[in-house]
């Protein structure tokens, strides 16, 4: 029966390989010398040449065959990452190896919570001898004195939570109708659970979110997954139609019926008869056809300009808006019954700054995707981005959300001169926006899960207040330096030259 080793490749085995004295041979090179295996499954999280020499070197040490996988993670703690990045390695193993074999899995390299892992998936899924290493004990197998429960560990179950939730819900394990929403977030995950709740009904959805969540795609998607899938999907901008023009464009119009009418036209509603049709931007809307529309969810009919012969239409209704319709009631802006007719199923999508672990999975994929549609453009080379590029992306606002991201990825694409996005091309790459007032809250929204650039936090509400502070007092320093609670005109001064404004 074979035995095989499996292993993160943590910080201390990197630092091994390049003879740090304080690491000693490393957790994993101390395993390999004190037991025997048939086989060496590694997994990293490192940059490929990092992880190329430490295997280069590792097999210095043993002639027993190595195994790496590469494993990219948004962040060394995310659980449920490690744990699905785990069960593909040790499913990839069983199958290359079929049949009874004797699983060790080694839990001292890397994070506690890939520690935590080995130990979960030792109990349940796959049956394994866990062991430990240290310089002052050597190597041991850990005694696990009880049974890992879902009450001892609630956060690491999550998964399997969310399988039963999906269940309850009565959904299947795919929905392929949504596999263009590009995501690995639990927070966008249960929008997703909800999207797919309501698709199958009829009732009318209003979403809710940022310029560039991706309200349109959420709509796609939700009329995709409907029994109305083979019938019309019309796309409506409210904002982008002619106020003169809207009544003609929804409802259609008569021959004769205004000067310029030289025919009879079929309005979007006629159009869109037992199909879906998508009103974005749905606070644009005029208030006069606020009403007519009120109509149509209400009577489900329709009137053509020039005539008095009503029609009967099926039609969804899916309304986006990056507004707050609530507030837009209150100032007067928006009928409120309208807006409770449209509410009946609100999805609000989160911005990109809150999908905790999506932007670098994001940004692997629209990477691959314009490296794959350049394919054959003339002197276009093949492109990846640097770790530092990366964590630049990874630290920004992105007031865009995904389509800033995906703009900024294809910007830096083309403007980089080497195979490599590098820093540089990352910051010519980013839009700066024209506004100064930008909402400081954006500077305690960044996950920290890659690491953050505090100094430079720092520096951007320090800036965005020094310049608030003086233009509110016309540049008088002394006054400017009272508002922002500063002890003199020196001090302002100090922070002033500190902060290279002028």
């Amino acid at each position: 029966m074979k035995t095989i080793l499996t292993s993160w490749i943590g910080l201390t085995d990197l630092r091994a390989s390049n003879n740090i004295v304080e690491a000693g041979s490393g957790p994993i090179a101390q395993a390999i010398s004190s037991r025997t295996y048939d086989e060496i499954c590694l997994i990293s999280d490192f940059q490929p040449e990092d992880t190329k020499y430490y295997k280069a070197w590792l097999e210095t040490k043993t002639k027993t065959p190595i195994f790496v996988y590469s494993e990219r993670l948004s962040g060394p703690t995310i659980f449920s990452e490690i744990y699905e990045a785990v069960a593909r390695v040790v499913t990839d193993i069983k199958k290359r190896h079929p049949g009874d074999m004797d699983l060790v899995f080694h839990i001292s390299p890397g994070t506690p919570q890939m520690a935590a892992v080995w130990i979960i998936l030792s109990k349940t899924r796959f049956p394994a001898e866990i062991i430990e290493s240290s310089l002052n004990h050597g190597v041991r197998t850990v005694s696990i004195p009880f049974d890992i429960s879902a009450d001892f560990i609630p956060d690491l179950l999550r998964k399997s939570d969310k399988t039963l939730e999906r269940l309850s819900f009565g959904l299947s394990e795919d929905a392929p109708e949504f596999e263009d929403i590009i995501h690995r977030s639990e927070t966008m995950q249960q929008v997703i659970i909800k999207a797919r709740r309501i698709a199958p009904r009829s009732i009318p959805v209003l979403i809710e979110g940022e310029s560039g969540t991706g309200k349109e795609l959420f709509a796609r998607a939700i009329h995709k997954a409907s029994p109305r899938i083979n019938k019309p999907f019309i796309t409506i901008n409210c904002g982008a139609i002619p106020a003169e023009l809207v009544e003609a464009e929804l409802f259609g119009h008569e021959k004769g019926s205004f000067t310029g009418a030289s025919t009879s036209r079929v309005g979007h509603f006629e159009e869109a008869h037992e199909g879906t049709v998508f009103l974005d931007e749905i606070g644009e809307l005029p208030k006069n056809m606020q009403v007519k529309l009120l109509r149509i969810l209400q009577e489900g009919e329709v009137k053509r300009i020039g005539t008095n012969k009503t029609r009967k239409v099926d039609i969804r209704i899916i309304a986006a808006t990056n507004r707050n319709l609530m507030e837009e009631v209150a100032a007067g802006n928006f009928r409120g019954d309208l807006f409770y007719r449209l509410a009946v199923a609100v999805i609000k999508l989160p911005p990109l700054r809150k999908r905790q672990g999506d932007i670098s999975y994001l940004v692997d994929h629209f990477l691959n995707r314009i490296n794959k549609e350049s394919v054959g453009e003339p002197g276009y080379r093949h492109k990846k981005i640097s770790a530092s590029a990366k964590n630049i992306l990874l630290q920004h606002a992105w007031p865009g959300n995904v389509r800033e991201l995906q703009n900024t990825l294809t910007r830096a694409a083309v403007w980089s001169l080497n195979d490599n996005i590098n820093d540089e091309d990352i910051h010519d790459s980013l839009l700066q926006s024209p506004q100064k007032d930008q909402d400081i809250s954006q500077f305690f929204e960044q996950p920290i899960g890659q690491g953050i650039d505090l100094n430079l936090i720092i520096k951007k509400v320090a800036v965005h207040y020094l310049e608030k502070g003086l233009s509110e007092c016309h540049g008088n320093k002394t006054k400017a330096a009272k508002l922002l609670g500063l002890s003199s005109y020196q001090t302002l001064t100090n922070w002033l030259k500190k902060y290279e404004i002028e």
